[in-house]
């Protein structure tokens, strides 16, 4: 990166500023809970300014910081801590506030939330973060048509759930 001071904490802070929330709903669309949202966004960013790596432009670090959080959600799925734990969990408590939420409904939210990460993680990246499939591909470190594959499934089992909901809402309604 060609602007970067001698400062580490400098670049360090431009980079918390313009890629935090990036980083954070990234974590939450993986994980869809706060506190471990919260857990994964510290990681990054110590893992950031621990390795100090040279980027060659903002996408570079921006795909870095994709790898990054997507590699920090996996690790603490597969954490035996995380494994071994029974969580009391309280849906609100753990849910982002509607204000700080993507727009969008509760139905959404709810067919989000059951789909399987990988599906998840590309829909984020791919409506929430406006990335195209190539630079998806790219930041995940897989095929083109590996991530068209996965969005394709992705729609159709949000499409699925959500023209299930509205069923129920009429037959209720």
């Amino acid at each position: 990166m060609q602007n970067r001071s001698l400062r580490a904490d400098d670049w360090a802070a431009e980079a918390l500023r313009k890629y935090s929330d990036m980083v954070y709903r990234l974590a939450y669309a993986q994980v869809r809970n706060r506190t471990d949202a919260d857990d994964i966004f510290q990681e990054v960013f110590i893992r950031l300014v621990k390795s100090s790596p040279e980027f060659e432009s903002d996408e570079h670090m921006k795909a870095w910081l994709i790898r990054v959080t997507v590699n920090c959600s996996k690790t603490m799925w597969l954490s035996s801590w995380k494994k071994r734990m029974v969580f009391w969990e309280d849906k609100d408590l753990n849910r982002i506030p509607a204000e700080e939420a993507p727009a969008g409904n509760e139905a959404l939210e709810e067919a989000l939330d059951s789909l399987p990460v990988k599906m998840r993680r590309v829909i984020h990246l791919f409506y929430y973060e406006e990335m195209s499939v190539d630079e998806i591909a790219e930041a995940l470190s897989e095929k083109p048509s590996t991530i068209r594959s996965q969005l394709t499934r992705a729609r159709k089992l949000l499409r699925k759930k959500l023209i299930g909901e509205e069923a129920k809402r009429r037959v209720q309604g």
